[in-house]
């Protein structure tokens, strides 16, 4: 069974709520990456988001943003990802999913790269750009790869096209909570519920909510509605802050193991 797949089936016995947790690939460097990816198992992140370094990321508000530059910087290229995701293979079994562009997947060959990412212990992949109406051929070699193809509803999709996507992830299916770009927000957006139960009548898969959770208290507000939530912006913005200091890991991960606690009280 798929790792996504599984884990989610485990925190639905438990009747808990699951933390998706997005970093960019690189930065500060793939080393830092691994031993975050580590820290991030232990604190009780279920499924690791690695942002794949591109130079035009169109959907990323500025911090991830300069988190994709830094990643650049540091000579991240999407095989160094895959050898990053190896290594942390050797110690954990969090699920990980890439969250990428096409055009990088596109310039490796999409069966290479998608065969590449199954041997190296990716999970799914997020392709940003990449329409399901377009995806046949790379669903079918996702299939035949044992990943999950993962695709985003937007609070303006309409209701034959949600119920169309729906049909087509698996994995998780990522409800983009506002509309725009990624970003920190003071508050969460105050229809997720509605949304998400409007999504939870095309599908059975587990619905992660993103784009603006910031803190403790969104994380816990939003897990009511939803059977995983996303922070990213908030953690790479920890990880801008702190780079290279020897503080890099346990900061950033204490503050992750409080969104855990937040949406699992009983997590020691």
């Amino acid at each position: 069974m798929n790792r996504i797949d599984e884990r989610f089936g485990k925190l639905q016995a438990a009747r808990q709520k699951g933390l998706v947790v997005y970093i960019g690939a690189g930065d500060p460097d793939l080393e830092a990456t691994r031993q975050l990816a580590l820290a991030f198992d232990l604190a009780g992140v279920d499924v690791l988001e690695l942002g794949v370094p591109f130079s035009d990321p169109l959907a990323d508000g500025l911090v991830n943003q300069l988190a994709a530059q830094r990643g650049l910087d540091s000579g991240t290229t999407p095989m160094g990802v895959l050898e990053t995701v190896s290594a942390i293979r050797k110690q954990s079994q969090i699920p990980i999913v890439l969250y990428i562009y096409y055009n990088l997947i596109h310039r490796q060959g999409v069966e290479v790269f998608v065969r590449a990412a199954a041997q190296a212990g990716v999970d799914g992949l997020l392709v940003l750009d990449l329409p399901p109406e377009e995806a046949v051929n790379y669903e079918t070699m996702m299939a035949q790869a044992g990943l999950c193809n993962i695709y985003l509803v937007a609070p303006t999709t309409p209701e034959d096209r949600m119920e169309f996507i729906a049909r087509r992830g698996k994995g998780f299916l990522y409800y983009i909570s506002r509309e725009g770009v990624t970003g920190m927000q003071t508050s969460v957006a105050g229809n997720i519920s509605q949304m998400t139960a409007r999504i939870r009548q095309h599908t059975r898969l587990p619905i992660a909510v993103g784009f603006g959770i910031s803190n403790a208290e969104q994380a816990r507000t939003v897990a009511q509605s939803a059977e995983a939530i996303v922070v990213g912006s908030a953690v790479v913005n920890l990880v801008a802050r702190h780079g290279r200091s020897p503080e890099l890991v346990p900061t950033v991960a204490a503050f992750v193991q409080s969104l855990v606690q937040a949406i699992r009280p009983s997590t020691p």
